[in-house]
């Protein structure tokens, strides 16, 4: 126990002076991949115009399924992982969580780009 008047610090209630960089670099990336990623994405539709949208394969349509859904879900949880890298306390205990969360940000743009450039044959 502590005698004195100062109050007891636990390891890791530092400040992290680097805190905004994960974040930061995230954040500039992302804005980068996602116009890049939404763009392919649009444009994966003309993947169907040889075979019509009713006599494509079944692989090519659920491949471009696969690129719709990780464009919107993995596009939601990408910004969510990014605000909260941004918003998690600024303190060496949270540095850690705010990389990997600004490194999962940026998951869903380069695995939609992906995605478009192996798409099936229709």
């Amino acid at each position: 126990m502590n005698h004195d008047s100062t109050p007891e610090r636990r390891y890791g209630d530092e400040r992290d002076p680097r805190a905004y960089v994960a974040p930061a670099v995230a954040t500039v990336l992302g804005v980068m991949l996602a116009p890049l990623a939404l763009l392919f994405g649009a444009l994966s539709v003309m993947a169907t115009d040889s075979c019509g949208p009713d006599d494509c394969s079944a692989a090519l349509t659920t491949a471009l399924d696969v690129v719709y859904g990780t464009l919107f879900l993995g596009g939601l949880l990408g910004v969510a992982a990014c605000v909260a890298a941004w918003l998690l306390p600024r303190t060496r205990r949270w540095a850690v969580p705010r990389v990997w969360l600004a490194g999962l940000s940026l998951l869903p743009w380069p695995a939609v780009i992906a995605l478009v450039f192996n798409l099936p044959e229709g």
